[in-house]
């Protein structure tokens, strides 16, 4: 017999297991900070720093303001309890996880050596970057002299150097030893790692049931594909994981009222980690990153809030239809709104150049949206928060922000 669920059960479940509803911390400490990132099990790294780079943003949303440089101190020291792989994207993942994702580096190697031109007409190029590396590593693309170490193209491209030390980055051949001004310093994996890291051994399909152990676990309940989508894992042997993880008994089949399969109508198969917490009520009260792991499955996202979201960095301002950083806003177990913020720190202000309400859910939570506001921008070490005109719920957040205080 498989157990059902209501789609507001569910959205309260998948809350749950991201950190959501719990009492914040008086006092956030490293301890804090590791646990949070544990119970997600990887931060989404971005550099875009218009509100703040990204990956401090899911740990505030969870446990409010903290000292950011903790958390500095925590991911971009030399290697230590975290390192950088392309996890989901390029995340920082716990250390000792990075053999769960050899396979992986595996087969960027096997494709990049059968089908990238660049990797096949530059070994001479790769061989030298290993060994400045042994030499003298851990280094900065910058930090690199050679006649190759020029961007090429506008302000996002890459010299070859850069290139080249990303391509064995994938592979594993090197590490991330930490960041300067937010430019990734790249060692040797032989240099960097602890020898148990680097003589642990995980076949892919090991790692696949792992991995999708976890992301049911931070999950609490999904479909495979969300499964799937925390890690990107792909292919038949995803389904061979989830059979063995339900016939473990460690994921639990659930049909989700509301939850139709786009093809026949029907409910949409689904899975709940025995562990997740299925809370009778959720309060909350957070702005989402646009690369917070609540949005990161777009699909999820619409299934479970019924909130459409693309990220528009990307695109063109005319064709932007909400604005250029949007961070949704949660309330409770929905999403109520999105925001555009911009920390303007010359004139020492958090400046939301467009809110937006979703189907009239934020105006209810008008005055719990300026707070979070007030809360973004001391934390952020501005002096106040002013509102745009633009976006349907910009008049009420104003007048809202100017009689709020944190």
């Amino acid at each position: 017999m498989v157990d059902t669920m209501s789609a507001a059960s569910a959205r309260r479940t998948g809350l749950a297991a991201q950190g959501f509803g719990r009492a914040r911390p008086g006092v956030v400490s490293t301890r804090t900070l590791a646990s949070a990132i544990d119970r997600l099990g990887l931060i989404q790294i971005d550099s875009v720093n218009v509100f703040e780079r990204s990956h401090y943003l899911p740990l505030f949303a969870r446990l409010g303001a903290y000292d950011r440089s903790l958390l500095d101190r925590m991911l971009f020291a030399p290697p230590g309890r975290y390192v950088e792989y392309l996890a989901h994207v390029a995340c920082f993942i716990r250390t000792d996880d990075w053999p769960l994702f050899r396979w992986r580096m595996d087969e960027y190697r096997a494709k990049h050596t059968s089908g990238s031109a660049w990797v096949q007409s530059n070994g001479r190029m790769l061989d030298w970057l290993r060994d400045a590396l042994a030499d003298a590593g851990p280094l900065a693309a910058s930090e690199i002299e050679h006649e190759a170490n020029r961007r090429r193209g506008p302000w996002w491209g890459w010299s070859d150097v850069k290139e080249g030390l990303e391509y064995l980055f994938w592979w594993g051949e090197v590490v991330s030893a930490g960041r300067t001004r937010f430019e990734r310093r790249y060692a040797l994996a032989r240099d960097a790692l602890p020898a148990e890291v680097l003589a642990r051994e995980v076949s892919r399909e090991d790692a696949y049931r792992e991995l999708l152990s976890r992301s049911a676990r931070a999950h609490g309940v999904g479909t495979a594909r969300d499964f799937a989508d925390y890690y990107r894992l792909k292919g038949p042997v995803v389904a061979q994981a989830l059979h063995d993880l339900q016939d473990s008994g460690e994921l639990v089949p659930v049909r989700v009222h509301g939850w139709p399969d786009a093809g026949s109508g029907r409910p949409v198969p689904a899975w709940r980690h025995r562990d997740a917490r299925v809370p009778r009520r959720l309060d909350a009260e957070a702005l989402l990153s646009p690369f917070d792991p609540v949005v990161w499955e777009r699909a999820r996202t619409e299934r479970m809030f019924g909130f459409h979201y693309r990220i528009e960095i990307y695109t063109p301002q005319p064709k932007r239809v909400f604005g250029y950083y949007v961070l949704p806003v949660l309330i409770d177990d929905e999403l109520v709104g999105r925001v555009d913020l911009k920390s303007d720190r010359q004139a020492g202000t958090l400046r939301v150049r467009a809110a937006w309400s979703e189907h009239g859910a934020a105006e209810a939570h008008v005055d719990r949206i300026a707070h979070l506001l007030h809360e973004a921008a001391a934390w952020q070490g501005l002096d106040g928060v002013e509102v745009d005109e633009r976006g349907t719920l910009a008049p009420l957040l104003r007048a809202a922000v100017r009689t709020s205080r944190v």
